[in-house]
């Protein structure tokens, strides 16, 4: 078994590589790169080498290493918490190494390159399999936007819609791990069994995972069921759906903060297995780029008419039918608030920051009612939230699903000005005490500023001194 200082020795700050093969061309002058969704990390980085295979990794990795320069790794860039840049570093942009390997149809397992987007993975499994009776689909991805890696969501341990599942590193199988060494790794359950564990949820900070090989299960059709409820009893509708065989489903609540709706009313939607002779719809009803433009311009301007209109939209789609995997993706609009900052003339630009709040399931009510009470007070202004369900996580290092939980996610409107980024980064302090008193003691933070309060390490359980303190104890 590896030392932990074979792999770990340099993997805070992860000394790579910057030369390369003839063909491995850097965008070699100083570049401003950010994220796509708040714009709140905008940082300077040396150089952008996109590789295009394993050995390209290698190299890079080696000879930054050699050279004493400092790596950051991106893919899709819509991590806000800015672990993906860094100040004058050479940026490694992972997305071009993005090949499907490998199907394995008796086990159900698709090997693939972990700089490839989710889009991308699906339709290459679907070519595979063009003409198969029983075809596999993905379990599972994380919900709003398809542009991230595997990588990246390995990095974040993310997850999905899921009823009864648990987040990502439980539809992992394998991965291939590029460390500080340039050394190539294969981590499993079974093989750097302590990597595996460490890298999922790890926020890139053990190394590049290069290949992913993953776990599916039948593509299946399922028909979605749409409702109007209150959160009074959310918890006991998902469990009836999960009795009744529901596999997939959430809540997304009002944002009306002045109507008694606020927090409360929602459009619960979930989805259930169905004959797989169940006919398709011939033209699906689906939103598209333009509807969710407009409803995000009217997010910003008449919540109340928002609301209607999305729930007026999904309650049409009541009893259609989609297949498992492909109705997880969705629509981002990108830069639609640069859009929204023009019709509203605003003297700053502003975006959404978004976090996830995980609190015990029997608590939701009594945490949301906070919230709500909070919200106002505050003046708040929340542009979308959902409410979705975890199991809970038993194999990775930092597991932030420490149980069964409930998942609120809040993405708050905010004014890129010193005083608006002040008052989302105060909201979203708040919402952590507040699921800290629930026994939440992290919360899951997306913007370093928001350990910056007067007692940063708080929120820190001891697993996540531990966690660092494995990470950075050979690099000193």
């Amino acid at each position: 078994m590896i030392s932990r200082r074979e792999f770990m020795v340099g993997s805070v700050a992860l000394l790579a590589s910057s030369s390369a093969s003839g063909r491995l061309t850097p965008r070699s002058e100083p570049t401003l790169v950010n994220d796509i969704h708040s714009q709140l990390n905008s940082t300077r980085v040396s150089e952008i080498w996109q590789p295009r295979s394993l050995e390209d990794v290698q190299r890079i990795v080696r000879t930054a290493r050699k050279d004493g320069k400092v790596i950051s790794v991106a893919g899709g860039r819509h991590a806000m918490g800015g672990q993906q840049f860094g100040t004058d570093t050479l940026l490694i942009d992972i997305r071009k190494v993005s090949r499907v390997l490998n199907l394995d149809r008796q086990n159900g397992i698709v090997e693939v390159e972990a700089g490839i987007e989710w889009p991308e993975l699906i339709d290459g499994y679907l070519t595979l399999q063009d003409g198969d009776r029983q075809p596999w689909g993905i379990a599972q991805k994380q919900t709003g936007a398809d542009r991230l890696t595997l990588a990246g969501t390995i990095a974040a341990n993310a997850h999905g819609r899921g009823l009864k599942m648990k987040p990502f590193i439980s539809d992992v199988e394998s991965f291939v791990l590029v460390d500080a060494t340039g050394t190539v790794r294969r981590c499993s359950r079974t093989e750097n069994q302590e990597l595996f564990r460490l890298v999922h949820g790890g926020y890139g900070l053990f190394g590049i995972v290069t290949a992913v090989q993953l776990r599916l299960k039948p593509r299946r059709k399922v028909e979605r069921v749409v409702e109007i409820r209150t959160v009074e009893d959310l918890i006991a509708a998902f469990e009836k759906r999960i009795a009744d065989g529901f596999q997939y489903g959430d809540f997304q609540f009002s944002i009306e903060r002045d109507s008694e709706d606020f927090l409360d009313k929602g459009v619960f939607s979930c989805y259930r297995p169905v004959p797989m002779e169940t006919a398709m719809p011939p033209t699906a009803k689906q939103l598209t780029d333009e509807n969710w433009r407009q409803l995000l311009f009217l997010a910003h301007t008449d919540e109340k008419q928002a609301f209607e209109r999305y729930a007026a939209y999904y309650l049409s789609t009541n009893g259609q039918v989609y297949w498992s995997d492909t109705h997880q993706l969705s629509i981002y609009p990108d830069n639609y608030h640069s859009e929204i900052d023009q019709k509203l003339h605003a003297a700053y630009p502003a975006t959404e920051m978004i976090t996830e709040i995980d609190v015990p399931r029997p608590m939701l009510r009594g945490f949301l009612d906070e919230v709500r009470e909070d919200f106002r007070k505050n003046k708040v202004a929340l542009i979308y939230g959902t409410v979705r369900l975890i199991e809970r996580d038993d194999e990775s290092f930092l597991p932030w699903a420490k149980q069964a939980y409930a998942c609120t996610v809040f993405n708050l409107h905010t004014v890129h000005s010193p005083e608006g980024i002040q008052r989302s980064e105060d909201a979203f302090r708040r919402l952590i005490d507040m699921a800290g008193r629930r026994g939440d003691r992290a919360g899951r933070p997306r913007r370093r500023e928001l350990l910056g309060s007067p007692d940063p390490l708080s929120w820190v359980s001891p697993v996540v001194v531990r966690f660092l303190g494995t990470a950075i104890v050979d690099t000193l």
